[in-house]
């Protein structure tokens, strides 16, 4: 996972605690509608929004940064193609049980998220990436909280430990989410006995309240 606070990505390896400090005095969100990069550049409005079938050329495009940026991790080397394994991109814009996330800053794409399960009781971040120009601003924060709450209910989100900025990241999600609500456990790659086994947290996020 790329190392900077706090757009990780964020996946389980076969797929591929305690509180964090503040962040960075460098980070400043100085209006709502503001977001400023750790040089001070003042940044576009974050949105998140349901991606759909007409945004797989932009999404085919930063999952394979995002894998890029994993396979540091897993060791995972791209294809003859020059590409990597896109499984999860294909079931996220097609499965029902999937839901597909873009998350831009302004006009310009600055990640992805899918979400698994949601036809099962456990919802599942399968996959999380912010580009690195658009890190060090809250975007990931923010567009964890923004997905979480469009699907209530329990969440398992997995990482690996050896990526201790992804881990700090994802710790401090899980606080700002659940409070000391929060579980963690290390379980077995399946089917990847070579690798050490990955880190799921688990929480849950209650609907929101009736207006």
């Amino acid at each position: 996972r790329a190392p900077t606070w706090p757009g990780v990505a964020a996946e389980p390896a076969h797929a591929r605690g305690s509180r964090l400090a503040p962040p960075p005095a460098a980070f400043r969100r100085i209006t709502s509608s503001c977001f400023f990069t750790s040089q001070g550049v003042a940044m576009a409005e974050p949105s998140v929004r349901r991606a759909h079938e007409a945004d797989r050329p932009v999404l085919e495009r930063l999952w394979l940064m995002f894998r890029h940026d994993m396979s540091e991790f897993g060791g995972t080397l791209p294809g003859p193609d020059g590409t990597f394994r896109s499984e999860r991109l294909v079931s996220a814009l097609g499965d029902p049980g999937w839901a597909p996330y873009l998350l831009t800053l302004g006009e310009h794409p600055a990640g992805l998220a899918f979400v698994r399960g949601l036809t099962g009781p456990v919802r599942v971040l399968n996959s999380f990436f912010v580009v690195r120009g658009a890190r060090r601003t809250g975007l990931g924060l923010h567009a964890v909280r923004e997905i979480t709450a469009r699907h209530p209910g329990p969440w398992e989100i997995a990482f690996q430990e050896r990526n201790a900025i992804a881990a700090r990241f994802w710790r401090r999600v899980a606080t700002e989410l659940a409070g000391a609500a929060w579980t963690e456990e290390r379980r077995p790659v399946p089917g990847r006995p070579e690798l050490p086994p990955d880190n799921w947290i688990s929480f849950a996020v209650p609907p929101a309240p009736a207006a």
